[in-house]
């Protein structure tokens, strides 16, 4: 595994590729390292640093990489719906269980969201309470605010 980190507005990332797929971004206090993790770039963590860079930066909206997360069927079933949140709006997790078919999974769903490895890119940080509240982020809520903020979401 490669790795590089990437200094943002809502701190330093570190993003982690296979060298084919990007398959974590972890924010600062999840920073681990297996042991085979190397610091390195290449072309998969090149191309999601300058896109996460042009999102920080306002001029990109939507993400083109090659994303490698695992997860189960149910977890992957939520990420795919989150990335079809459009830039700029939120769902609530019992829009998401609707979305996904499951309408009964809310609790599911934001287990799902949290265990979602690639953040901003898999944007779960547009889903809300049911009540408009900001609700859990691995980032942390001020991160989470920041990145809706940043999208224009106004926020409670």
């Amino acid at each position: 595994m490669n790795y590089q980190y990437l200094d943002t507005p809502i701190g330093t990332l570190r993003l982690v590729s296979s060298g084919s797929y990007l398959l974590r971004i972890e924010f600062p206090d999840q920073h681990g390292d297996t042991g085979q993790d190397i610091e390195s770039m290449d072309t998969v963590l090149e191309s999601s640093m300058r896109q996460l860079q042009a999102y920080f930066s306002g001029s990109r909206k939507r993400f083109d990489l090659p994303l490698g997360a695992g997860g189960t069927d149910f977890q992957r079933s939520v990420w795919t719906a989150l990335v079809s949140i459009p830039y700029g709006e939120v769902r609530s997790y019992r829009d998401i269980a609707q979305t996904i078919g499951k309408p009964s999974a809310v609790r599911a769903v934001g287990a799902a969201n949290g265990r979602n490895p690639l953040p901003i890119v898999v944007p779960c940080h547009r889903v809300i309470g049911s009540n408009g509240s900001l609700t859990g982020f691995a980032g942390g809520l001020q991160a989470k605010s920041m990145l809706l903020s940043l999208e224009g979401v106004p926020l409670p």
